[in-house]
């Protein structure tokens, strides 16, 4: 069944603990936290501490996405913090294998992050490897940017590719995610689909969040 994971990046971070729980209570399973070291991308977000705080707090899987430089360096260092999941980027890992077999050598799961302009095809030789291949449907750096149509061609080509193979990796979606286009998204064959705005610029994170669960389950009642 398809999930949404509300990203952090969005939320109010003076009452960051109390809109986390009130996603937990609603359901939610996953927390995306962005990563972000104003080199790779225009913007510089959170570190450690801040997962390490998440930790402590919730028993919400942590989705960390490293939109850095270097996430050979740091990868191990979030892993240490309480990430479950590290997701980096196929543009900064010239040995992508030995970068997802580090990861999960961590304790880990795996994840490749395709930028808009990243074909799907680079990731062939390592699909086999990896747990998850996150598409970003906008261009990494900041929320609250409009989706980017061609997102969804490139989630139906690594759907055909995993069904081709006979492989287990999640597809998983960050950027523009809303009411408007998350039918599309699950038809498309995505299993994670992040949503920031959608969640935390509203009155109560926890009912909207609910709103996007239930259309997700939905639209994979309607594909299936």
């Amino acid at each position: 069944m398809p999930e949404i994971l509300p990203s952090i990046l969005s939320a109010d971070f003076s009452r960051l603990g109390e809109q986390v729980s009130r996603v937990e209570e609603a359901g939610a399973k996953i927390l995306h936290i962005d990563v972000m070291d104003g080199h790779f991308v225009p913007n510089i977000s959170i570190g450690t501490p801040v997962v390490e705080s998440l930790r402590k707090v919730t028993k919400l899987t942590l989705d960390v996405h490293l939109m850095i430089t270097d996430p050979d360096r740091y990868a191990p260092v979030f892993i240490q913090a309480g990430a479950d999941s590290v997701l980096v980027h196929q543009e900064v890992c010239p040995h992508l294998d030995r970068t997802m077999r580090m990861i999960q050598a961590e304790g880990a799961r795996a994840g490749v992050v395709l930028n808009p302009s990243t074909p799907v095809d680079l990731l062939d030789d390592v699909l086999d490897l990896v747990d998850v291949v996150l598409v970003m449907s906008v261009n990494p750096g900041f929320g609250g940017q409009r989706f980017i149509p061609n997102a969804l061609n490139k989630i139906a080509r690594l759907a055909g590719k995993r069904r081709e193979r006979g492989l287990a990796f999640l597809i998983e979606i960050d950027g523009g995610v809303g009411k408007g286009n998350v039918l599309q998204i699950v038809q498309a064959g995505c299993d994670l689909l992040v949503a920031g705005s959608s969640i935390f610029h509203t009155d109560d994170p926890g009912a909207a969040f609910g709103e996007l669960q239930a259309l997700a389950r939905s639209a994979s009642q309607v594909s299936a």
